[in-house]
């Protein structure tokens, strides 16, 4: 292949902040958090949650997909729907042999697990629904897409817990790389704020207790930091081979120029005290992309805004890059997205490098002093941004890194 990158010439997000990139674009960067007390999960020790607001799947997708569709896969066709026409591109007349879809998730269809097993225990096998198992499995929605665009090349699910939507956007760029495909739509869905899932990260540690307003719970970087808020949301990038975007004349948003991928060894959960995987991670991004850490000047981080987390990954970027980047986290505003979150975030990078913005972290107040980085709050940072880096850590001590570069 004569260019080793990947053009991004469309994207789609569901996100807390609202359905499409525009909306989501707005709250993240006006830096206001979407945390908000959860009917849903009442009663529990852990009540907020940042949901998509006004998801309609009946309005939105029609009677079919609302009621086939677990709410996951809902947020990832909605999304990639927005990237096809932000693309440009129309599946009825494209070569659907040559397009692959690659979509990651952390938890897959667990509200539909947990509706049918309450069902199962209730009223016995006869009541399990029979789409029980396309709602459920973690390859769904790259299944769905597939069969709702025509996608006949590579579809598959990626299941690397936090790190999925990244590894999704990754692999894809590969597979572009590989020849393999002209087009995929890469990206990341999770739809998990569910009593069940809620209640075993709290019982983990891992989220933030309610002491403050529910808007100011989730504060990466933050001296007074807690835990995570978790979030859901879906988002889409389509990707191509440069070639074959510019013999459509596409306009290119951004380049995947290089991927990084880790895995920790140290711990099932908490992540390598010295950061070491993460380390890893970024370097081979920056070699992929043939960059030097001088050459970044922004980094959405994975700020998950639990202790570990935040101080750990801040220990990797100034090991492997510096403390020189701009650096933002948008889960204060999003929550945790889990298996989305990489996808959502290498979408707002690219809207940083699109605007000149960096956006605000919401909700720091006063910076640990340990992180000893550029962190970027209160407001938007205009500044030009050439090449930019998008990190996503999981359970498991899966890491994966995206150097996006502007077109």
């Amino acid at each position: 292949m004569s260019q080793e990158w990947a053009a991004v010439t469309g994207m789609g997000m569901v996100t807390p902040g609202g359905i499409g990139n525009e909306p989501t674009w707005r709250a993240v960067s006006a830096g206001i958090s979407t945390g908000a007390v959860d009917p849903n999960l009442s009663g529990l020790p852990v009540d907020i949650s940042c949901t998509v607001p006004g998801f309609d799947p009946l309005e939105l997708l029609g009677e079919g997909p609302s009621h086939r569709l677990d709410r996951y896969e809902q947020f990832a066709l909605v999304a990639a729907r927005e990237a096809l026409l932000d693309a440009g591109l129309d599946p009825d007349v494209w070569n659907g042999s040559r397009v692959g879809v690659v979509i990651g998730t952390g938890a897959a269809g667990v509200s539909t697990f947990a509706a049918q097993a309450r069902r199962f225990e209730a009223k016995g096998a006869k009541a399990v629904s029979p789409y029980f198992m396309p709602m459920f499995l973690p390859n769904m929605p790259a299944a769905q897409l597939a069969l709702a665009f025509g996608a006949k090349g590579p579809s598959l699910g990626v299941a690397t817990a936090c790190a999925a939507g990244a590894t999704a956007i990754g692999i894809a760029r590969t597979l572009l790389l590989a020849g393999a495909c002209d087009v995929v739509l890469a990206g990341g869905a999770e739809a998990a704020i569910t009593p069940l899932y809620v209640s075993a990260f709290a019982r983990m540690g891992a989220l933030a207790q309610r002491t403050d307003p529910p808007d100011q719970m989730a504060r990466p970087f933050d001296a007074e930091r807690q835990g995570m808020v978790l979030g859901e949301a879906g988002a889409v990038l389509v990707l191509e081979r440069p070639e074959h975007a510019q013999r459509r004349k596409a306009r290119v948003l951004a380049r995947i120029t290089g991927f990084g991928a880790s895995t920790d060894a140290h711990h099932v959960t908490a992540p390598d005290p010295e950061g070491a995987g993460a380390v890893a991670a970024i370097q081979m991004a920056l070699a992929d992309a043939d960059a030097h850490p001088q050459n970044v000047d922004h980094i959405n981080a994975h700020g998950t805004s639990t202790v570990l987390n935040d101080l750990t990954e801040a220990i990797a970027i100034r090991k492997a890059v510096g403390d020189h980047p701009a650096v933002t986290s948008v889960k204060g505003v999003l929550g945790h997205c889990l298996g989305a979150a990489g996808a959502v975030e290498a979408a707002c990078t690219v809207l940083s490098i699109r605007d000149g913005i960096v956006p605000p972290t919401a909700n720091l107040r006063r910076i640990d002093p340990r992180v000893g980085l550029d962190v970027v709050s209160g407001a938007p940072r205009q500044q030009q941004i050439k090449l930019a880096l998008s990190q996503s850590f999981g359970f498991g001590g899966q890491n994966a890194v995206l150097a996006i570069a502007a077109p």
